[in-house]
């Protein structure tokens, strides 16, 4: 999500007390969304295995579009107006949003890679971050834990899904088991968001407790779950390309996403091979596929 949308839906979302009516996901429709989301997964999966010391970012990108289209899809990031990639990467720093370019990869780097696939007008939306392999020291042993905490908090806030009432308990569940795991801030700018026949739509899912309680949860709602967490203060900047997202101190950031369906026997995540079984299964929630 670009850093004027992801603004703007969050201050939709903060002055309306969060919109109660928008489109609800038929099971059909859902289906359709695995599709998009398995291929969103795919390219993430061939990036992740092309990740190594020497190589660029935008390498990495080439390797998500060939995949996406080789499947049939369409990078969405594409359709986003202004971006051209297929891909985010963003290091150390740079927490999302990082535009692919010819910045060689070093051991030990932070790596955060945000991708998404649209197929026959439905969308899937995932990220990683990962420790670029090659260096073992106190630093990547510190950001191989963060990255760690920020996708067990993911975890928690699909977890907090599937029981919740209302959606802004995921926010509850993803601040408390981030804190739980360390010092890290928690970016409050940038939110996760609702979505299907576009990549980002309402409603606005907070990684963090808020007043409201949101939208109830109900068959049909999809939305993507991403906590985006800093080592350091939660404060950023936009760089000057007007789309990297950078930390003011200078801290590392980390960044997971799933996108998931809720539907009439339980959540599915889209955007995960197994559905989400692995990653479910420490919170004793077992994921339905449809």
């Amino acid at each position: 999500m670009s850093p004027r949308e992801s603004s703007n839906l969050l201050r939709r979302a903060v002055s309306t007390q969060m919109r109660k009516k928008y489109e609800l996901k038929t099971t059909e429709q859902i289906r359709k969304m695995r599709v998009a989301g398995l291929l969103t997964a795919k390219a993430l999966a061939n990036v992740k295995a092309a990740i190594k010391p020497g190589v660029t970012t935008l390498e990495l990108d080439q390797i998500a579009e060939k995949t996406i289209r080789s499947g049939g899809g369409i990078p969405n990031f594409q359709l986003v107006p202004g971006y051209y990639h297929t891909i985010c990467a963003s290091i150390n720093s740079e927490i999302v949003h990082g535009i692919p370019s010819n910045k060689v990869l070093q051991a030990g780097d932070l790596l955060s890679i945000d991708c998404g696939a649209e197929v026959d007008g439905w969308n899937g939306d995932s990220a990683f971050s990962i420790v670029v392999p090659g260096l073992d020291n106190e630093l990547t042993a510190a950001r191989q834990k963060q990255s760690d905490v920020c996708e067990g908090s993911v975890w928690a806030g699909i977890a907090a899904l599937a029981k919740a009432k209302h959606l802004n308990e995921v926010g509850i569940a993803i601040e408390e088991h981030i804190s739980a795991g360390g010092n890290y801030g928690i970016l409050e700018q940038y939110v996760g968001h609702g979505i299907g026949r576009s990549m980002h739509e309402d409603p606005a899912v907070f990684n963090y407790r808020v007043r409201d309680k949101g939208p109830k949860v109900e068959a049909g709602l999809c939305v993507a779950i991403e906590p985006m967490i800093t080592s350091g203060d939660q404060r950023t900047f936009v760089d000057s390309d007007d789309w990297t997202v950078v930390t003011k101190d200078g801290g590392d950031g980390a960044h997971w996403e799933h996108s998931v369906a809720v539907h009439e026997k339980g959540v599915w995540v889209l955007t995960a091979v197994d559905g989400g079984v692995e990653g479910l299964r420490p919170f004793g929630i077992t994921p339905v596929a449809l």
